[in-house]
């Protein structure tokens, strides 16, 4: 996610996420006797996010949605592994009705806790290993439900249509779903819609048809994805259809009043290429973007096609198409580990400037900290077990200055193998920080970096001048 620039420094505006308060931890599952799955997957700072008892596989969804009465009909259908043996477990939905629900063609009980837990009782309990279909019917006027930077959800587009983006929340509010980044799974939507308007998500389109007034169209990922990064838009795109030189599908699709970000959206597989070079082969099935006119605050790294907003420049694009590596190839294990999407994905917008503008990168380091040595805001935000609601703040500048900081510290050979190693090491999987700092010191042979990893991500001041301008930095 890159947020809307502000202000001189590229500070930007501060993203609130609620929490939840924590459930009690449920029993650790008996071998033999089934048991309800836990009701959060276990992020200590969202405990009800997510589920326990199963892992996700993949969603097949199917909606309708018709414009005008802003009107969805849903018809899901989720396959998944039990890790335990089940009793009942929950799907995350949030604000629409269900009519039906059925577990490998059996009917099943359900009923709502909460503001988004769908528990479900199937007809026959589920073994430890077994894989198993849950196919939900549902229905209503989907809606983002949260307020702030980051609202996550079914998003009204300026021109009538839709599209969802989200973060750390978007994929309920849509279709049930095991929300949270731990249990990725492949996608596949199916989306109906009125003839006239055009439907465009991630991955490869299947194929578009339009019968009796309505137009079909498919649109496939085979890439495991967290669920936050799954999209699906609604609007009278015009599209621009090509390929990247390894010819993966790279499409646009511009909303109406977006049609100007052509240029933009031109140099798509530029950047692509670009990061390849420095993070290795690009690890989505497909490219391209969503380019909206809407003035939403954020953009959000939708897999393999960003969504952005109407004021997304080049260096948004870069940060978008950065995310593909880091962020949703190499996904977090924890919303408190998020400056492994964030900071990096930030700092390629210097490795972009450095490579394709010629500029002095440590120049513009010594001069963004001359500038911001007395920001309260900046320096006190933690980049690295924040607290709840706060894991973003600072992550998309002080962010960038300790990655800065990182390469002068061990040398720009040791930082290059960690950028274009660690997404291979950990693709289409999860990770924490704190690997990442493992992995640091391991490339960079280093011992002693606990003291600048700790001033820089989980400090909360101006850190003392050995770390703050490390090698080539040293006034």
């Amino acid at each position: 996610m890159r947020r809307r620039p502000f202000l001189v420094l590229g500070g930007l505006v501060p993203l609130i996420i609620g929490c939840t308060p924590a459930a009690d931890p449920p029993a650790a599952p008996v071998p033999g006797v089934a048991t309800p799955g836990a009701p959060g997957a276990g992020d200590p700072a969202y405990p009800n996010d997510g589920n326990g008892g199963y892992d996700a596989l993949g969603y097949d969804v199917s909606i309708t949605y018709d414009p005008p009465s802003k009107h969805l009909d849903g018809d899901t259908t989720l396959t998944a592994t039990a890790t335990q043996d089940l009793s009942r477990f929950n799907l995350d939905l949030r604000g629409l009705d269900v009519a039906s629900v059925e577990v490998d063609g059996q009917r099943a009980e359900f009923t709502r806790d909460g503001e988004f837990e769908l528990v479900i009782t199937p007809a026959q309990t589920l073994a430890t290993g077994q894989t198993f279909k849950t196919r939900v019917r549902y229905s209503g006027q989907p809606s983002s439900g949260e307020e702030g930077l980051g609202a996550g959800g079914w998003h009204p587009s300026p021109s009538g249509g839709a599209y969802v983006v989200g973060q750390p929340h978007s994929a309920a509010y849509w279709y049930p779903v095991n929300e949270t980044p731990r249990d990725k799974a492949t996608f596949r939507v199916t989306a109906r819609v009125p003839e006239g308007w055009s439907v465009v998500s991630g991955g490869i389109e299947e194929g578009t048809r339009t019968d009796g007034g309505w137009t079909t169209s498919t649109w496939r990922d085979d890439t495991p994805a967290a669920s936050y990064l799954t999209t699906v838009a609604i609007d009278r795109f015009t599209f621009d259809r090509s390929t990247l030189p390894d010819g993966k599908p790279l499409v646009n699709a511009f909303a109406p009043g977006a049609e100007g970000k052509r240029e933009v959206a031109a140099r798509t597989a530029e950047a692509v290429e670009f990061l390849a070079s420095r993070f290795g082969p690009y690890p989505q099935t497909a490219a391209g973007g969503i380019y909206t006119d809407d003035r939403i605050g954020y953009s959000l790294e939708t897999q393999g096609r960003p969504t952005y907003a109407n004021w997304a420049d080049l260096e948004t694009v870069v940060h978008e198409l950065a995310h593909q590596w880091y962020g949703n190839s190499v996904s977090v294990r924890d919303w408190s580990d998020v400056c492994l999407n964030e900071c990096v994905a930030s700092y390629s917008q210097w490795l972009w400037a450095e490579a394709k503008d010629g500029e002095n990168l440590d120049d513009r380091y010594r001069s963004t900290i001359d500038r911001t040595r007395e920001s309260t805001r900046l320096w006190s935000s933690k980049l690295h077990e924040a607290a709840a609601g706060a894991e973003f703040d600072g992550v998309y500048d002080k962010g960038i200055l300790a990655m800065h900081a990182l390469r002068r510290t061990i040398g720009d050979e040791p930082f290059a193998a960690v950028l274009r190693e660690w997404p291979s090491l950990h693709k289409d999987g999860n990770a924490t920080w704190r690997e990442f700092e493992q992995f640091v010191s391991a490339k960079a042979g280093r011992s002693d970096l606990g003291p600048f990893f700790d001033a820089w991500f989980r400090g909360t001041e101006l850190p003392a001048d050995e770390h703050l301008y490390p090698g080539s930095l040293r006034p």
